[in-house]
């Protein structure tokens, strides 16, 4: 049993919550303990020789494949802990603490784990709003035109071709501005644009001007337009921004080319060797293997604070609410640190997003960013729903990512089904519409912010890039009005009911079988059932024993839940509320 017990403190595993809460997290080999007593108390708290110590029982909030997770919450009176584990398996009672296991509880202080002060300073808040954001995500070349005047040379008409890294449709800013009434109309609360700043390419990843808007799309005058006018709707705009690399007209590299050693700029970049060649393979580090995209220097003083200046500027000038970061892993974590400081200066409920498709934890430790793009939990999606792995595959690689992560990280990740970079989400289910609404129901049901990339609220279909980059259909002929709807109908339930999302318990049964994922969320007097048919066949299923004391409600159909037992159609789900959740003790106090 020692083997596999793990705790790790000031972590994932033991952090502030809030300013008066510390969350702490245990985590022992599967199905070896039975209970799990928390033994906690303030260092400083003694009655002659004897440290006053407390016990909480833990709750097994979780479990994988291969451990069990143990939760509990404290509240400090004078905010500083120290506190060690009684674990009891089926023959033994063993005590864990810093120093290691024991069989009977630790005289000696230092044998108990630390957690020496909540300081206010080291309080990660990420900003609350971002819980309750929907999000856009908009490729802007190829949303909407809406000024021919700034369409590039040979632009084409548009959704007249196919989208390929290099021809042009004219998509600007305006054209988002035009139909900010559409996103309204689907609950949109939340934009995010892939880079706008002046560059050679369509996807403008190989930036010439981090402080102008690309004249395709518009100038500052019609991103002010876009920003204030989402502002009046309650839409927060989330700005793209390429800090790993530049592109390769970049003024400062373009000088290295042609200056070479001489050049003011040469350690702006990492040159491997001189003369500096702009082709393949190139001589200096890039992003992936492009000589079109040169790796930046964050390092250097000079580029740091010239891109410092870029993530303030366009703040302090046109209010924006958020930075995602590109191939934010490659930076180094000093310039986010400084980033971090920096921005949130200025305003301090910025939202910072990493690009980051792995296990992102030394970026979200409250010094860096806020959150990441949520690929894991796309990929746990796909996994059950179109590729047909089983429902408790989905339960353990799910279980075990949440708690990769302490809870207020989960509640601001960046949760998505597909992006630019990624092919759409009707592709990735072969056209299926069934599989492709029970991936957003599973999307906008787990914590974290869902995001909708641009056209597949409306049935877009499309390959990894460029296919994934086509000309939004905007004729309504053409439209999957069906699925705007369901999309529109979820994001309504989403705002509405407390425990979609953001809650307070996750909470797994045995549907019986692999094809029906089943579990229940939890919030404020509120549980939400969610019984998830990935196969063709109808399957029957049983109301969890827990359960049976709830009536329930059909959140679609709004109809009462007449039977214990839950019928679910092929390919469908079926997605069940009560308000009656305290009375079995489905949601924590």
């Amino acid at each position: 049993m020692k083997v596999a017990i793990y705790h790790r403190p000031k972590s994932e595993d033991a952090y502030a919550y809030d300013k008066d809460t510390i969350h702490i997290r245990l985590r022992t080999r599967k199905d070896d303990a039975h209970e799990v007593m928390l033994i906690y108390g303030d260092p400083y708290d003694w009655a002659g020789n004897e440290w006053v110590t407390a016990k909480k029982t833990m709750t097994q909030a979780g479990a994988d494949g291969e451990y069990d997770y143990w939760f509990v919450e404290v509240k400090p009176p004078y905010h500083r802990l120290r506190y060690g584990f009684e674990i009891k398996a089926k023959d033994e009672t063993i005590y864990y603490g810093e120093s290691g296991f024991c069989d009977t509880p630790a005289k000696d202080i230092s044998d108990y784990f630390c957690f020496p002060f909540m300081n206010q300073a080291d309080l990660f808040t990420p900003p609350e709003w971002v819980k309750e954001t929907i999000w856009y995500q908009i490729f802007p070349e190829r949303f909407a035109n809406g000024d021919h005047s700034r369409d590039p040379e040979n632009t084409l008409a548009w959704g007249s071709a196919p989208p390929t890294a290099t021809n042009y449709f004219g998509g600007d800013l305006q054209g988002i501005v035009d139909h900010l009434d559409y996103l309204q109309k689907l609950g949109i609360n939340g934009i995010y644009l892939t880079p706008i700043f002046k560059a050679f390419s369509n996807h403008k990843y190989d930036t010439i001007d981090y402080l102008k808007v690309d004249p395709q799309f518009g100038d500052e005058t019609t991103l002010k337009l876009l920003v204030d006018e989402c502002h009046k709707r309650g839409i927060r705009v989330m700005l793209d921004a390429v800090f790993n690399h530049a592109g390769l007209y970049f003024p400062p590299f373009q000088d290295v080319l042609k200056h070479q050693q001489e050049s003011e700029y040469r350690d702006w970049f990492h040159i491997r060797q001189f003369p500096v060649r702009a082709e393949e393979p190139p001589n200096y580090d890039t992003f992936a293997f492009t000589p079109l995209m040169p790796k930046l220097n964050t390092a250097n003083e000079a580029v740091k604070d010239y891109l410092l200046n870029v993530a303030t500027y366009w703040i302090k000038e046109f209010d924006i609410d958020g930075w995602r970061l590109d191939v934010a892993n490659e930076v180094d974590h000093a310039f986010w640190r400084e980033f971090r400081n920096r921005v949130k200066a200025l305003k301090p409920d910025l939202y910072i997003l990493g690009e980051i498709w792995h296990n992102a934890y030394p970026w979200l430790q409250g010094d860096q960013f806020d959150g990441v793009m949520n690929y894991p939990l796309t990929d746990a999606i796909f996994d059950f729903v179109q590729h047909g792995k089983s429902a408790t595959t989905f339960q353990y690689a799910v279980t075990k990512h949440l708690y990769s992560y302490p809870k207020l990280v989960n509640e601001v990740q960046f949760n998505l089904l597909g992006s630019h970079d990624t092919p759409r989400i009707l592709t990735v289910s072969g056209g299926n519409k069934k599989l492709v609404k029970l991936s957003y129901l599973l999307l906008f049901s787990f914590p974290g912010s869902p995001c909708i990339y641009y056209g597949d609220e409306i049935g877009m279909a499309g390959e990894n890039d460029p296919g994934c980059r086509a000309c939004m259909v905007w004729e309504e002929d053409q439209q999957d009005q069906e699925l705007f709807q369901f999309l529109q109908k979820l994001i309504k339930i989403r705002k509405t009911h407390q425990a979609m999302g953001t809650y307070n318990t996750l909470k797994f049964y045995d549907s019986g079988t692999e094809d029906v994922l089943l579990y229940s969320t939890s919030a404020g007097g509120e549980l939400l059932l969610f019984a998830v048919n990935r196969s063709k066949q109808e399957a029957t299923v049983k109301l969890p024993d827990s359960l049976k004391s709830l009536a329930f409600v059909d959140v679609i159909c709004e109809s009462p839940l007449q039977s214990e037992e839950l019928h679910v159609e092929g390919e469908c789900f079926l997605f069940l509320h009560s308000v009656d959740a305290n009375k079995c003790g489905q949601v924590d106090k």
